[in-house]
């Protein structure tokens, strides 16, 4: 058992929407988890320790960040990923909190059938026509509790330079994919200027 002789006190201060389906309380414990592991100088936690699947689905493959990885179960078993492209993303939130659990509840089935591998090799263009032949299962039970998201995917699958829009996790943060940082960030100005209630943030793919 590891022995810790001192304590800890944290102070978070939240940058992401509440409830937005991008992981951000995921990514907070990933990286309190990390920060106390430096602290106590212990190893820190593997991302396939039954402890850190307690603390959430989505915590494990933050814990495995930033190496992409492909997801599978609930969030509990990981499998690296090939390299990403050089990409960007412009993420909008209407600013709903749109709890996962609602989401969830509110699907139609549950029984899809799995997504496809993703291309090992490709640029952005293979990457960007594989990610637009997979989907995302929430989406459509999110659009009938939060009618916004579909206003929001529109506007970002229109804006020019955005390869796709795509829903983020359980929702309400969407996606728009674009070849690099410095159009996401023109895009994302552009939406930001137009719909001056959202929380709009452009940024890089990692990986």
């Amino acid at each position: 058992a590891r022995r810790v002789s001192i304590g800890a006190s944290l102070r978070l201060t939240k940058a992401l929407p509440h409830a937005a389906g991008i992981g951000g309380g995921s990514s907070d414990a990933a990286a309190t988890i990390r920060l106390l592991a430096r602290l106590w100088k212990v190893a820190p936690l593997d991302p396939s320790d039954p402890s850190v699947r307690a603390l959430g689905a989505d915590v494990p493959v933050c814990l495995a960040a930033p190496a992409p990885q492909w997801m599978a179960g609930t969030g509990e078993r990981l499998a690296h990923w090939p390299p990403l492209p050089g990409a960007a993303l412009v993420l909008a939130n209407p600013r709903l909190d749109l709890p996962t659990r609602e989401v969830f509840a509110n699907l139609a089935r549950r029984d899809n059938p799995p997504l496809t591998a993703p291309p090992e090799n490709g640029g952005f263009d293979a990457f960007a026509g594989w990610l637009s032949a997979q989907r995302n299962d929430m989406e459509p039970a999110a659009i009938a509790l939060a009618p916004a998201v579909a206003a929001v995917l529109a506007r970002l699958a229109a804006a020019p330079g955005v390869a796709l829009a795509r829903m983020s996790g359980s929702g309400a943060t969407c996606y728009g994919l674009c070849r690099d940082l410095a159009t996401a960030k023109r895009v994302a100005k552009a939406i930001q200027i137009a719909e001056q209630g959202w929380w709009v943030a452009p940024m890089p793919v990692l990986g």
